[in-house]
């Protein structure tokens, strides 16, 4: 079976959906401490860090994705966002490249890292 590959924008969104929900949780964990003040202000307080660190992400992801290169991808017609030089559709998840020496090679997503593509 196929590795399935997904758009790199929409993993950070999706990380950042995670960590309300964490944040969420951990402070509905922190009911359960209401004898002590302290373990439920601690619990309380994490995860309000939670949900502010998905706020920065969803900040971040929301400013990055406003430079980002829109192309309309070849097998299903719909526009999407490149991050790199290699992504996934945000529709299809079809392998994309904009750099015309890694068409007809095997998707690799590390083809980003700049490691990578010296070589």
């Amino acid at each position: 079976m196929a590795l399935k590959y997904t758009n790199k924008i929409n993993k950070i969104r999706t990380f950042a959906l995670s960590l309300v929900f964490i944040g969420i949780l951990v402070m509905y964990i922190g009911i359960f401490f209401r004898q002590s003040v302290i373990l439920m202000t601690i619990t309380m307080l994490l995860g309000f860090l939670f949900v502010i660190g998905s706020t920065v992400v969803y900040f971040w992801i929301g400013m990055l994705s406003t430079r980002t290169i829109q192309v309309v991808c070849p097998s299903c017609g719909g526009a999407t966002k490149m991050l790199g030089r290699v992504d996934a559709c945000m529709h299809c998840s079809e392998p994309l490249t904009l750099d015309k020496s890694l068409e007809g090679k095997e998707f690799d997503e590390t083809y980003n890292r700049k490691s990578k593509s010296k070589q």
